[in-house]
């Protein structure tokens, strides 16, 4: 069972989960941002995905894609254990291709923007992880 969901709103539950299968995000047309469903059931892949390395925090979101960087991505957040759903209008920081070495999965990473509702999301994440921020376990980021 995967321990974590990345998919579209309007996405059926259980057809796009993590790591196997990687997020679709919805489109409007027009320029306007993708919307990513992500749902992080344990610490472990939140701990993956996390981006301490941003100012303001950030995460990364498997999919196939193409954006560019600075592209707009409304992330619906869902956090081990918080029955609460984060908005975060993001924008894309960094980019992992396809079949870049190591193994790494391909997407992007998000950078959450600067305001006082996401910094208090990144308290909440760092709240959640705890002393394994500081690990030297593998991620999926930089």
């Amino acid at each position: 069972m995967s321990d974590i969901d990345s998919r579209s709103p309007q996405t059926p539950p259980g057809s796009a989960s993590l790591p196997a299968v990687p997020a679709t995000p919805s489109t409007s047309g027009g320029g306007r941002p993708s919307v990513i469903q992500l749902v992080f059931r344990e610490k472990g892949a939140l701990y993956a995905a996390y981006v301490p390395l941003f100012s303001d925090g950030g995460l990364f979101v498997p999919t196939t894609r193409d954006y560019q960087l600075g592209d707009d991505i409304y992330l619906l957040l869902s956090l081990p254990g918080d029955p609460q759903r984060y908005p975060v209008a993001g924008k894309v920081g960094w980019i992992t291709p396809p079949n870049t070495s190591g193994g790494r999965t391909q997407g992007v990473g998000v950078r959450f923007p600067s305001d006082e509702k996401t910094r208090m999301l990144k308290v909440r994440i760092e709240e959640i992880l705890g002393t394994s921020i500081s690990s030297s376990k593998p991620t999926q980021t930089i």
